[in-house]
């Protein structure tokens, strides 16, 4: 894959596109294919969600290739890949709402209240230190099964049946995986700046009951010593017999 991303990514970044723009783009387009679908223009919807599609795939090869990788826009693309996403599956519900009547919506609602899950899960486990990867429906396969569901709508059902199955799969896998790696009793510090105001309250704590101790075994000491050296010189202190 990156022999393709790569030179298109050096091709776009010399032209003055940023990832952002292009995520921005992705963003559009996604939007543009929600209200074709829900109107039931399903083959322009196809068209327009592969547009969407597109510069996700771009976006970090352009950021490679021109050395703007940053948290801003990994966060921004994050994000944009959970409201595509939704929306997506929002325009479905809303055309299969029309076309089937009311229970027929709750499919693709099913499918993203999964998919939300499997990607909040990644997202927690990653800011614990732990790792969430893989799975047999991520985002990825995800889209692609969302895209032939939507080319094909005689197949539109029973593709979201299988994605419900397949990323509820998947989120009971990672759940699994991450306890499993959380039960080990090496101890994994969360990663970037996930320690709470609570864990900062009790290392100070600790450390202010570490520093008392030691003062007053210092003190402890200290008056130990000087009653030593007071019962030395009351011992060697001359008498005066008669």
């Amino acid at each position: 894959m990156e022999r393709i991303t790569g030179p298109v990514g050096n091709a776009v970044g010399r032209s003055g596109v940023s990832p952002d723009h292009l995520t921005a783009t992705g963003l559009v387009f996604a939007a543009a294919a929600t209200v074709a679908v829900g109107s039931g223009h399903l083959a322009l919807g196809t068209g327009l969600y592969v547009a969407a599609a597109l510069p996700d795939m771009f976006d970090g090869a352009v950021a490679k290739a021109t050395g703007s990788s940053s948290s801003r826009g990994a966060f921004f693309d994050s994000v944009a890949d959970r409201v595509t996403d939704m929306a997506i599956l929002g325009g479905i519900a809303f055309y299969l709402a029309g076309r089937d009547g009311g229970r027929a919506a709750l499919l693709p609602m099913a499918a993203m209240a999964v998919a939300t899950l499997v990607s909040y899960e990644r997202a927690r486990a990653e800011s614990l230190g732990y790792n969430a990867k893989g799975g047999l429906m991520e985002r990825a396969e995800r889209t692609i099964a969302l895209m032939i569901g939507l080319a094909f709508p005689v197949f539109l059902i029973p593709v979201l049946w299988l994605m419900v199955g397949l990323t509820s799969f998947t989120a009971v896998h990672r759940f699994v995986m991450v306890w499993r790696q959380a039960a080990k009793p090496t101890r994994v510090r969360p990663v970037g700046r996930a320690r709470s105001a609570t864990t900062d309250r009790v290392t100070w704590a600790v450390r202010a009951e570490r520093w008392r101790a030691w003062r007053e075994q210092l003190a402890s000491e200290g008056r130990a010593r000087t009653g030593v050296v007071r019962r030395e010189r009351v011992r060697r202190r001359p008498t005066n017999r008669p």
